[in-house]
């Protein structure tokens, strides 16, 4: 049973969507609405909207959209029905006695709670005479018995069922356990535990929940190490390990780092900002959510080849954001675990003050390719080095071409010569492949609304518009006729203008709030872009008839096969030569 009108109603008219998403980005205000770098894809120029008039939020670059459940159920991960939990705790609300749906909310709550007794049960085990040689592990690392604690840290008991017994014994049934991803089931129908002989690392999330865990071999078995799957409650791309002390460390910046046990033992020496992705490579979504809560991160990668190719590759990613970056020079080891049981912790700290900016690093990296004392390792030096400069500000352009002319003994003149003609070749490529990329996108996209739905590109601007105007003026639906909404794309369109439509004759809003629990996260960004792109009409009745009438000539159009499209060679033409 879905909530009721009158709950979501009170709960709308107790939550400013404004005051919920300034807590995770910076707002400013133009005109009627509110603008921000999004928080759900990297951008540099803001083009996420928060449009307090309607209580909801789009952004023209991802297409994220929604209300304010719409929001907190993208960026804190959660299913619908806890997200509406959420705001109404905010809010000083109590959840309906009468019944709802919330199966999803409770499975996933139960993941939870497994992960929590699964990560108890694995704790007590390492402190168990049967955990000894974890034990020793750990204590042979350099952890401390404090840290171990701190962290959470177990061991899996080489047993095939140790943690299905004990999870049965605490009310969990094994299709729960499955789903945690605590046990698997075998082909002949038997479970057993997944995590096996290994010491286990539970990753908790900022909410302190405990959503996965990693797990390590004692010997040279393998696989070295297996990690939780992805489940109702954890997915690995959207995860940072060791935020939830992060965050709480009163640093405004963080220490990004590859492995659980790099960021351990920084912890333990004093260095609480620490934190890793999970999983093998960095994902855009750990970005963003590091940029929620710092305004600097320092990339503590490793020094080998595979650290370093991670390194720039993370450099990229965070330039897309606004938060500073800086890149130690590491020594003395391959990773900060190593580094501090050398050289302490004091020496790494100097290497964390010392680091230089991203710009810099890049430059003091491309020098130690070159032999500068020749003339040919100069040239070499200027041809690569004018790339790293081409992408900073004007400023910092001249900054680094003064500095540089004097250290290499180049004329200034000279050395912008060189750099402004690298960088007009560079624009005019640019052009040149971002027009190919406008067409072939546009050849794409037609291509793939065509196979997909057999629909054309004006109908599907005509379904847009008359979903606009029966929203903005709903006096429309008096002027439906025998319009079918069979005539509309199947999917998204037919659902959306059903929903629409039996809220207006039944005197409810059609707001996003009203139907955030019968849309999909995907579907209420699409509807909140209609929305958002919509303009005002001078004579709606009279554009919305226009609108039926489109849809219902490409309909039968399509349905009597006179429908023709453009090939690719035509669409190119039409816009031109490339």
């Amino acid at each position: 049973m879905p909530l009721n009108d009158s709950f979501l109603q009170e709960l709308k008219f107790k939550t400013d969507i404004e005051d919920i998403i300034s807590t995770y980005v910076s707002l400013k205000r133009r005109g009627s609405t509110l603008v921000g770098l999004c928080p759900f894809h990297n951008e540099k120029t803001p083009s996420f909207t928060v449009y307090p008039e309607t209580q909801s939020f789009y952004c023209f670059g991802c297409g994220a959209g929604g209300d304010a459940v719409g929001f907190i159920r993208k960026i804190e991960n959660l299913d619908y029905m806890d997200a509406v939990k959420s705001l109404a705790e905010r809010a000083g609300m109590q959840m309906p006695a009468d019944g709802y749906d919330d199966s999803l909310s409770k499975r996933r709550r139960r993941v939870l709670e497994a992960n929590r007794t699964a990560a108890k049960f694995f704790h007590s085990s390492l402190l168990s005479e049967n955990g000894k040689t974890a034990l020793s592990y750990y204590l042979n690392r350099g952890l401390t018995k404090k840290s171990i604690t701190k962290f959470g840290l177990g061991y899996a008991p080489d047993s095939w069922d140790s943690l299905i017994k004990y999870l049965k014994s605490q009310g969990f049934t094994l299709p729960e356990m499955v789903e945690a991803g605590l046990a698997r089931r075998s082909s002949k129908g038997s479970y057993y535990d997944y995590f096996r002989n290994r010491v286990m690392t539970p990753i908790i999330d900022v909410r302190g929940n405990v959503i996965a865990f990693g797990g390590r071999v004692l010997d040279d078995s393998k696989p070295k190490y297996i990690n939780t799957n992805d489940t109702l409650a954890y997915k690995k791309t959207n995860e940072v390990f060791g935020l939830n002390f992060a965050k709480d460390s009163g640093k405004n910046s963080i220490i990004l780092c590859e492995g659980y046990m790099d960021v351990i033992s920084m912890h333990q020496a004093g260095f609480t900002n620490a934190v890793a992705g999970c999983g093998t490579a960095l994902t855009n979504e750990q970005v963003r959510l590091i940029c929620r809560y710092a305004n600097e991160v320092v990339l503590a990668y490793d020094a080998d080849e595979a650290g370093q190719k991670a390194l720039n590759k993370a450099i990229q990613m965070f330039k897309q954001t606004d938060i500073k970056i800086r890149v130690p020079v590491l020594q003395y080891g391959k990773d900060p675990d190593e580094i501090i049981k050398t050289v302490g912790a004091e020496k790494f700290g100097g290497m964390l003050e010392g680091a230089a900016s991203d710009l810099e690093f890049k430059i003091l990296d491309l020098r130690k390719k070159y032999n500068l004392n020749l003339t040919q390792g100069k040239v070499d030096f200027v041809n690569d080095v004018i790339k790293i400069i081409a992408d900073t500000s004007p400023v910092e352009r001249d900054l680094y071409v003064s500095r540089l002319s004097d250290e290499l003994g180049i004329e200034k003149r000279t050395f912008n010569a060189q750099l402004d003609t690298y960088m007009s070749r560079r624009s005019r490529a640019e052009k040149r492949s971002n027009y190919k990329k406008i067409v072939n996108d546009s050849i794409r996209q037609n291509a793939r609304i065509s196979y997909e739905n057999g629909e054309s590109a004006k109908k599907f601007k005509a379904e847009e518009r008359m979903i606009y105007l029966l929203v903005k003026y709903p006096d429309c639906l008096k002027a439906i006729g025998d319009f079918s909404a069979d005539y509309l794309t199947s999917g998204f369109m037919r659902k959306l203008f059903g929903l629409i439509c039996e809220n207006i004759s039944n005197g409810a809003d059609t707001d996003i709030t009203n139907f955030g629990d019968k849309l999909t996260a995907d579907e209420c960004g699409r509807y909140s872009g209609i929305i958002a792109r919509g303009k005002e009409s001078a004579n709606s009745k009279e554009e919305f008839s226009d609108c039926l009438k489109v849809i219902s000539e490409e309909y039968n159009k399509k349905n009597s096969k006179t429908v023709s499209e453009m090939n690719d060679d035509e669409f190119r033409k039409a816009f031109g030569n490339t």
